[in-house]
């Protein structure tokens, strides 16, 4: 009898097992809809019986009963779903640009609320990015505080992060850039992120200063690109044409299919423009692929690619006489020359995510870039070609120290690109006016192999719900090696060489804390370094200089963040201090031939605001607006030159005011509009500070209108203003330009006067 009721009793304990894990039920992930970053903490809300549940640490959650569901987290727009039983949910939450320090930012790649930051992170969004006409990155980038772009046409650009690459003569560097996570830094440390497509991208994080030991060897800081992400369970084709000044039109077709688990968006994109100068004809065509595909609730595998195809011509610095009288020129040998740069460049990457558990990820990525480039300049005629490889891996971990949660990451990252460049003669002055470049004899042919490894460790530990602890070391090594296949000459030595910098490491220390839920401070030391090109360590007998040394420094800061006035008025705030060591100084020695040395110190003090508020936010109509400014005081601390001592001089190239301010506005019925205002100061052109550029201000405006015409489609049309009070400007300047065969130096770039743009976007929902 014993045994039969102990039979009856494990058979009904197994009977209660069976029939629980039979029991329907609803599983899924939360993650943010740009970064697939899982989100903790998200309210699940019953529509009917109100009762709510949260996700996860992962992101996960489980559900028993089938209804309409609300996913409710600060810093993201709400979502309603109907769920049912027997599925698996992905969940992509949008963020709420309204709320931007409640945002997860991932720019360190450990997840983060940005009011913990310990670091000065600045998130720029769609809404941002939608505020002006999507051909320009400068309007975008200006907007930030220390950041500082001049444009001086749509392929000619250089940006600055707190004065770091202001001396770069031609293009940007000693600033990393990644499309995701795919480097768009070359082996040089040289960047260019203004040929991608706007329309392409969701939002930029970036960081200033060197304060990220994830991400190397950047000086001046970090931009990373954040393509829009492919959406699940969705199908729309959105379609947008522009037109402006100068010639201006702009086509691009965006579209978006996904299902449960796997989703595609791609992006093509046509810009053409004459441009407001002589020879300043500009065409562009962009392709850009982004899949998402989850092969499981622990793994994700995503594919990215970008290609570019430009065709865009120069006109290139003026003298200050043709500034002020004839701005609409182009230089003249540039002109005559008809100079242009015909380029096709693409990247590609593969990243595999794993969760080996709720506290272990494991994320990869494979990448690839090229770039095929033809450039008539007029001292001779550049053909170049780069193909590079890389992959980057790290692992995600959280854990708990003396009964304290600790979130860290471990990884490196292997590149190396193969540079072939080969210059040649123009003989644009041996033909008829009108010609333009005409290709002579071979002078030189190089092939450079540039590789670098990067090998990091960052960790945030929590000492308590309040204070976080940032540590962070970063390990680099690089190295360059030059072939030189030309035929070698009494006037052209072999220039063959290699040059290798000793491993570099970059530590950090940062620290947040919250005085209240509102209010944080927070505060870092860290250090950075930029390489040397190895264009900068050629010498004119043809050696390598291997006596240089890389430009380093310390980056020193305190800077607060939060919100005020019952959470309208949003504020992030900080004081810095950069010390740079071993500046380095290109000087040129003929038209197309520099030198480089080692030549002092530099200080950067600078003040970085941010203010956003909301004045009014109903459903009828919302008014918000934001205001920006920097202050820079950057100098030579030790700057000798030859037999000149330019010591206590301010730093060349850099304003020492920007004031960027604005006002949104949007209302029911689909009106809505922008009025933006950008004041920068004059900045010091020559080294001597014997030249200044005059300090300007620019207003521009941008209204519309938009209507959901029914369900599935939707219309916007945009009208804008760049300009509108027709300021003359120097969109760019060139610093300590040297005048050659008795003409007076070029230093200036003309910005556009008045000009307008014009467009319609339709977006249809299958």
């Amino acid at each position: 009898m014993l045994h039969i009721k102990k039979s009856i009793f494990i058979f009904a304990i197994l009977g209660l097992v069976l029939t629980s894990n039979s029991q329907s039920k609803i599983v899924g992930k939360i993650i943010e809809s740009d970064n697939n970053i899982p989100l903790e903490g998200v309210e699940i809300i019953n529509i009917d019986t109100k009762k709510s549940i949260t996700s996860k640490i992962d992101g996960g959650f489980e559900i028993f009963n089938e209804g309409i569901y609300s996913f409710n987290k600060k810093g993201y727009v709400i979502k309603s779903l109907n769920l049912i039983f027997n599925q698996y949910y992905i969940i992509q939450l949008e963020l709420k640009p309204s709320e931007l320090n409640e945002v997860i930012v991932h720019s360190n790649h450990i997840p983060k609320a940005l009011k913990k930051a310990t670091a000065s992170i600045t998130v720029i969004t769609s809404k941002d990015i939608k505020r002006s006409n999507n051909i320009n990155f400068a309007p975008i980038l200006n907007r930030v505080p220390g950041v500082f772009m001049q444009s001086g046409a749509l392929n000619t650009n250089r940006i600055t992060i707190r004065g770091i690459g202001a001396r770069n003569l031609f293009g940007t560097s000693k600033i990393r850039a990644y499309f995701k996570d795919i480097p768009l830094t070359n082996g040089s440390g040289e960047t260019n992120i203004e040929d991608f497509e706007l329309a392409s991208m969701s939002q930029f994080e970036i960081i200033k200063g060197p304060a990220s030991s994830i991400y190397g060897a950047g000086l001046g800081g970090v931009i990373q690109l954040k393509p829009k992400n492919a959406l699940l369970n969705q199908t729309h084709l959105n379609t947008e044409f522009s037109f402006g000044s100068f010639g201006l039109n702009k086509g691009i077709i965006n579209v978006n299919h996904g299902s449960k688990k796997n989703s595609l968006r791609a992006v093509y994109s046509n810009t053409q423009s004459n441009g407001y100068r002589e020879n300043n004809e500009y065409n562009r065509q962009t392709f850009t692929l982004h899949t998402n595909h989850f092969l499981s609730k622990k793994s994700e595998l995503s594919f990215l690619t970008s290609y570019v195809d430009l065709k865009a011509f120069i006109p290139s610095s003026i003298n200050e006489t043709d500034y002020l009288n004839n701005p609409e020129s182009a230089a003249f040998t540039w002109k005559q020359a008809q100079g242009f740069e015909d380029s096709k460049r693409g990247v590609f990457g593969i990243s595999l995510n794993q969760d080996y558990s709720s506290n272990l990820k494991h994320t990869s990525s494979i990448f690839t870039s090229f770039n095929n480039a033809y450039e008539p300049r007029p001292f001779n005629i550049l053909k170049e070609n780069t193909f590079a490889i890389g992959i980057r891996s790290r692992l995600l971990g959280k854990s708990r120290l003396f009964s304290k949660n600790m979130n860290w990451t471990l990884g490196g990252e292997l590149f190396r690109d193969t540079y072939n460049y080969k210059t040649f003669e123009n003989l644009y002055n041996d033909f008829p006016t009108g010609t333009g470049s005409v290709m002579g004899n071979q002078l030189s042919n190089f092939k450079e192999k540039r590789n670098y490894y990067n090998i990091f460790a960052e960790t945030n530990f929590e000492t308590s719900n309040r204070t976080t602890i940032t540590l962070g070391v970063n390990l680099n090594k690089t190295a360059y090696n030059l072939e030189d296949n030309f035929i070698t000459s009494a006037e052209n030595p072999d220039q063959s060489g290699a040059f290798k910098f000793k491993n570099i490491a970059s530590p950090k220390l940062g620290v947040s804390h919250l005085i209240s839920k509102n209010f944080s401070i927070h505060s870092s030391i860290s250090h950075g370094f930029s390489p040397i090109t190895l264009n900068e360590t050629l010498l004119p007998n043809g050696q390598i200089n291997t006596n240089l040394k890389p430009e380093t420094g310390w980056n020193y800061e305190i800077g607060t963040r939060g919100t005020t006035l019952k959470n309208k008025l949003q504020y992030s705030a900080s004081i810095y201090r950069l010390d740079i060591k071993n500046l380095l100084v290109s000087r040129r020695t003929a038209q197309d031939e520099f030198i480089s040395v080692n030549a002092g110190s530099t200080q950067h003090d600078g003040l970085e605001l941010a203010l956003n508020y909301n004045w009014f936010q109903k459903e009828s109509l919302s008014i918000n607006s934001f205001m920006n400014y920097t202050h820079n005081n950057f100098i030579f601390k030790k700057f000798i030159e030859n037999t000149n001592d330019f010591s206590g001089n301010n730093l060349t190239g850099v304003p020492k005011n920007i004031l960027n301010a604005g006002i949104d506005f949007d209302l029911a019925f689909g009106i809505y509009g922008n009025i933006n205002y950008q004041y920068v100061g004059s900045m010091p052109i020559t080294d001597s500070n014997s030249l200044y550029s005059d300090n300007y201000s620019l207003t521009n405006l941008k209204f519309g209108y938009q209507a959901n015409l029914n369900k599935t489609l939707k219309l916007n049309i945009f009208f804008g203003v760049n300009n509108i009070f027709n300021e003359q400007y120097a969109s760019q300047i060139l610093i300590n330009a040297s005048g050659f065969g008795g003409n007076a130096p070029r230093y200036f770039y003309p910005g556009n006067p008045v000009n307008y743009f014009s467009g319609l976007h339709v977006n249809y929902v299958f």
